[in-house]
């Protein structure tokens, strides 16, 4: 209460100051009541002094190198960028087939990852940013006369086409649908002013009139497909002549833009529609799929505009750019809108390009185009394989060749087949059950390498042995026949080609085992630098910084300076190699057989007497962390496994599946 009265009394001290300035004598005194003392602070608290012997022991760690993480993504993908480099600085000596073969793997060790896409986003990243570098490579190899996809790709009509202007004699329009004199019907519009009469009299005299027979005599291949597909999305058959006009019904058009396909679709925009692109098929490409693909994209940009005009205008310049122009200018009306240049040019041109193709192309007898004779129907069998396979392999057991292969399957990018589970290939009609009974005679994993050849009048078994680099030997081997025995005409023989390479120096999968001497690391084939620096129980910027390094790539041969450890040390974590000095492993050919390599010398996996391969869990291991480091998945793990609970313990035996 006292120290509440003090601060009180300093509230009123300049009020009672001014009393007394003007003379208030009257006002009440009171005696001067001093605050109150603060609280005496406590006395420091001094600690006892004690003997160093007897002071707590502080550790130090600053001096103990951080244990390193083996992350299986980055391994992967500084793998894939060290293929890529090597493809680089052979492309720029001008090694084309060497580069393609270094991008190849590049693009297949991301696909091969243990870790898909889908769970982990760098995958992806990586995948995409390879596939546009390797694309502008192979843009400037087919610029110079070669490239990396077989076979080439076609210009497409488009670019040219919707280029050309013509003059405008005001004339009026006409509307032919419903017209008693002329034949034509149709549920689209179909009007005849100056815009769409100019690019009639260009399609029906001199190289327009060649550009539209050779597109409609094309088009007989596709057209009983194409009409089926509309019917099925309800849009009209008229719209063929768009495909017409975009491709000229070339599978493997392509444009300035990169448009791809026989309705040249944007890589956005397909994929939208579920046309998706790797490293071997480009399904933009693929007939019939594509058509699928277009017939509910333009389905879809009607239902938004509400005209068939309208909607053609948004299929070439995008559905944003036509909505934008209706709402600056108020007309949802094609040629309004034209006339107001509310759209680009090309746009302006697109739309009555496709209007004039529509009624050449439907009434070609009335315009003086006879000449047409149309190309047999799109006609095939169809195999489901679960298998790469050389498309080289395909023509020889079905007695055809790879150009006939390539035209039924557009979509193909490379000499083989997609490695997904399953794959729909095209086979020349009739031959499904030949290629069903002769593919099987090969191994599965063979059939990216080895070859079919029927013997010919005058062959020897050491000239086919030579034509396809392999050995006399192992041909007879193979195929169960004596090596001394002339061959038969037309005798039909599998063609074991690469299955045999010299022997290779083992990698020992130690810790330090492979430094050499004075702590020298040589780099071996499909092995990257993270890899090695967790081999060497260090992490790769340490490694980096050791042998001077600016980026990640490094090329086989190539000698580094890498820190010694004591080769007794065991590792605990993920997917460390052994410490073991007898563990070895061969190299391997590709980035799938490098992981299960690795996988099988890890310090916590033996070999039973059984012959199964089996996994210790370790301090810290996940089921994930197995999975990915023996190339398989969590579900085959659960599968093969049965005794597992959803908590691993340490020293719970993991069971892995051996590799097919």
């Amino acid at each position: 209460m006292r120290a509440k009265s003090h601060f009180a009394l300093l509230k009123l001290a300049p009020m009672l100051a001014l009393g007394v300035a003007f003379g208030c004598s009257s006002a009440p005194k009171r005696a001067y009541v001093p605050p109150a003392a603060p609280p005496p602070k406590p006395a420091p608290i001094v600690a006892a002094t004690l003997p160093a012997s007897r002071l707590p022991i502080t550790p130090d760690f600053s001096g103990i190198p951080e244990q390193p993480r083996f992350d299986p993504i980055q391994d992967v993908i500084e793998k894939a960028e060290s293929a890529f480099e090597r493809g680089r600085k052979s492309y720029a000596a001008g090694h084309l087939e060497t580069a393609k073969s270094e991008f190849n793997i590049a693009i297949n060790t991301i696909l091969q990852s243990p870790v898909s896409a889908r769970e982990d986003r760098r995958i992806q990243t990586a995948f995409d940013s390879l596939v546009d570098r390797i694309h502008n490579y192979e843009m400037d190899a087919l610029r110079a006369g070669d490239g990396f996809a077989e076979p080439g790709f076609m210009p497409a009509p488009i670019d040219e086409l919707q280029s050309l202007t013509f003059q405008d004699d005001d004339q009026g329009s006409q509307v032919l649908n419903g017209n008693p004199k002329t034949p034509l019907r149709s549920t689209m519009p179909l009007v005849i002013n100056s815009q769409v009469s100019g690019y009639i009299n260009y399609f029906t005299n001199g190289k327009g009139r060649y550009t539209l027979q050779a597109a409609m005599q094309r088009s007989g291949r596709f057209r009983d497909m194409i009409f089926r597909v509309f019917d099925e999305e309800k849009v009209p058959r008229e719209l063929i002549f768009l495909a017409q006009a975009e491709s000229g019904f070339q599978p493997r058009a392509r444009s300035i833009k990169a448009a791809m396909g026989m309705w040249q679709f944007i890589a956005g925009t397909g994929k939208l529609y579920g046309l998706e692109r790797t490293w071997w098929e480009d399904e933009r490409l693929n007939p019939e799929e594509a058509t699928r693909a277009a017939a509910r994209h333009l389905g879809d940009l009607y239902d938004s505009l509400g005209d068939w005009y309208l909607a053609m205008a948004a299929y070439n310049c995008g559905e944003f750019c036509v909505s934008r122009a209706v709402e600056r200018t108020g007309y949802a009306d094609f040629w309004e809108l034209s006339r107001r240049n509310a759209l680009p040019k090309e746009t302006r041109n697109y739309v009555p390009l496709i209007i004039a193709l529509t009624i050449v192309g439907s009434n070609p007898e009335k315009y003086g185009v006879n000449d047409i004779t149309f190309e047999p129907t799109w006609a095939f069998d169809v195999v489901t394989i679960n298998e790469p396979v050389d498309l080289r392999l395909v023509a020889e057991i079905v007695g055809s060749n790879v150009e006939e292969i390539r035209e039924l399957n557009p979509s193909l990018l490379r000499n083989t087949t997609p490695k997904v589970p399953e794959f729909r290939l095209r086979l020349p009609l009739a031959t499904r059950d030949i290629f069903l009974k002769r593919v099987a005679m090969i191994p599965p994993e063979k059939r990216v390498f080895w070859r079919w050849h029927t013997v010919r009048h005058g062959e020897t078994l050491s000239g086919i042995a030579k034509k396809y680099k392999t050995s006399v030997q192992s041909i007879a081997q193979m195929n169960s026949i004596d090596a001394d025995v002339p061959l038969r005409e037309a005798d039909d023989l599998v063609i074991p080609v690469g299955n045999t390479r010299p022997e290779q120096e083992p990698v020992v999968a130690r810790s330090g085992a492979n430094k050499g001497n004075n702590g020298i690391h040589v780099v071996r084939r499909n092995e990257s630098l993270s890899l090695i620096a967790r081999r060497y129980g260090i992490s790769t910027q340490q490694l980096k910084d050791l042998n001077n390094m600016a980026d990640t790539v490094i090329r086989v041969g190539q000698r580094l300076v890498v820190r010694e450890v004591d080769a007794g040390v065991e590792r605990e974590a993920s997917g460390t190699l052994a410490a073991s000095t007898n563990s070895t492993a061969e190299v391997p050919d590709s980035p799938a057989e490098s992981t299960r390599r690795i996988a099988s010398t890890a310090s916590n996996a033996s070999v039973e007497t059984t012959g199964r391969l089996v996994h210790r869990v370790q301090k810290g291991e996940s089921l994930w962390q197995i999975a990915s480091s023996y190339n398989t998945t969590v579900e085959v793990l659960r599968k093969n496994n049965r005794h597992l609970k959803k908590s691993l313990r340490i020293g719970d035996p993991v069971y892995i599946p051996s590799a097919r």
